[in-house]
């Protein structure tokens, strides 16, 4: 079961609540969305619900009191084995055995197209990640921005959306002739100018330039 189909369900165990007139409101007052996230803790469950909370007001009752309505619902519907009711309403919802087994079959089933949509078909998107500055040297946090820019570009073309992904390159403008001239003075022994790059890394690019091209320490 994956949380849409999770939140599909809560819902059909509210419209139950209300053609049984156990909770009093209207079906059009439902929330548009029905949210289910990871409780922080495992104990509470595989998903956690605040639907009792949203429904307050136009219930005009406690919120608690509509999580017990709704949890005995939920209770029977396939694919939970359990509902508990924590603090003010909330409802944390584990899964059977069974229900995290279909999941598991339902990927390997489906494949590379798991998970694939066409909600942002249409939509054209350029996603910019890692864009390493080049008067620095890569460091730990490019190779986190690399998996992270990636799996968004995949998610948005997985979602039916038009993706370019872009490594840009910024080596125009003021900071690169300061970098080229930090360089230079490394190189030839001069001292590097206050407004240029400083870093130890200077010094070891300097060497390397002197060793392929001796004439320019010159």
């Amino acid at each position: 079961m994956t949380p849409e189909q999770l939140a599909q369900t809560i819902r059909e165990a509210l419209i139950a609540a209300i053609a049984s007139g156990a909770l009093a409101v209207d079906e059009s007052q439902l929330p548009p969305k029905i949210t289910v996230e990871r409780p922080k803790s495992a104990d509470h469950g595989d998903y956690a619900t605040n639907v009792a909370m949203q429904l307050a007001k136009a219930a005009g009752q406690p919120p608690r009191k509509i999580a017990e309505i709704v949890a005995p619902i939920l209770r029977e519907s396939s694919g939970i084995a359990s509902v508990d009711i924590a603090g003010p309403g909330f409802l944390n919802i584990t899964f059977d055995v069974a229900a995290a087994g279909q999941l598991a079959a339902d990927v390997v089933d489906t494949g590379a197209q798991y998970g694939n949509s066409g909600v942002l078909k249409g939509k054209k998107f350029n996603v910019e990640f890692i864009s390493a500055n080049p008067t620095g040297p890569l460091h730990l946090g490019h190779t986190r921005w690399a998996a992270v820019g990636d799996a968004i570009a995949s998610v948005l073309a997985a979602a039916g959306a038009e993706v370019d992904r872009e490594f840009y390159i910024n080596d125009r403008g003021n900071q690169m002739d300061k970098f080229g001239e930090s360089l230079a003075a490394a190189a030839q022994g001069r001292l590097i100018p206050d407004d240029g790059y400083q870093g130890s890394y200077i010094s070891e690019l300097a060497a390397a330039v002197v060793a392929d091209h001796p004439d320019f320490a010159d």
